[in-house]
């Protein structure tokens, strides 16, 4: 793959789809990471001016807060940090939960209140909000409903985990963003393939040969069938919301 014209033609894309929403610009959230790292420079590149990055630490690594300042610095990315730990340290208190709860329902508070903002930055500017997911998180259900997966646009989408990282290097984003450990920074020392159960190798080797060939060779049959099991439980994450519809047989639906 071509990754230089890919990047291109992702950039042409993301530029297309706010033309086609009257919309002005783009607004995402930097994490540090590498898929948000590759989301900023093509949104650069689709509007030189009409962007925003926001930076979301919400009792986040120290790491990736200078990372995605290092991505602002080298890119000129128009930008604005925005702390979130007193608002997620207030609805904690509200709800009645120990903030450090390692339980899904807690940590899922903090993507959700980044989706809160980016929005916010949303309405007010006219822009539409760009999403960071793969195809390697969408095939997982790896993102929270209504919070990471809250978004208007996925340029990521249709790229494996292996593809982004690929594409990363064509776009010069720096090495040491690249080579770091994927991390939702949910809690202290969590890393994406560790949630999953599976490393991004096997999963993309899995979700690319199902897709040309629709069976995996040479691959332990339990690793795909765990794969071929989230995505099923997953799929409504992926889905607008079912609507009860009169006249018809809504189980059937």
């Amino acid at each position: 793959m071509d990754y230089k014209k890919l990047a291109v033609e992702i950039s042409n894309w993301i530029k297309k789809q706010v033309e086609d929403a009257n919309a002005k610009g783009v607004v995402f959230g930097l994490s540090g990471g590498v898929d948000s790292a590759v989301v900023a420079v093509l949104c650069k590149e689709a509007f030189p001016q009409e962007h925003l990055a926001l930076v979301l630490p919400c009792f986040s690594e120290k790491r990736d807060l200078k990372d995605a300042e290092l991505l602002i610095k080298k890119f000129s990315l128009s930008a604005k940090i925005i702390n979130l730990e007193k608002v997620f340290l207030s609805f904690c208190e509200i709800l009645g939960v120990d903030r450090q709860e390692k339980d899904i329902s807690v940590v899922n508070i903090k993507p959700r209140l980044r989706m809160v903002t980016l929005y916010h930055f949303a309405n007010k500017l006219n822009y539409l909000v760009v999403g960071t997911g793969n195809k390697s998180e969408l095939t997982m259900g790896y993102f929270t409903k209504y919070g990471d997966g809250g978004v208007d646009i996925l340029p990521l989408g249709d790229l494996t985990k292996s593809e982004v990282y690929k594409l990363a290097a064509k776009l010069n984003i720096p090495e040491r963003i690249i080579k770091k450990t994927p991390s939702a920074g949910l809690w202290k020392g969590q890393t994406d393939e560790g949630e999953m159960g599976i490393e991004y190798s096997l999963l993309d080797k899995i979700i690319l040969e199902m897709e040309k060939r629709g069976k995996v060779t040479g691959v332990d049959k339990s690793a795909v069938e765990k794969v071929l099991e989230r995505k099923r439980l997953s799929l409504h994450k992926l889905k607008p919301p079912a609507v009860f519809q009169l006249g018809l047989k809504n189980e059937e639906v």
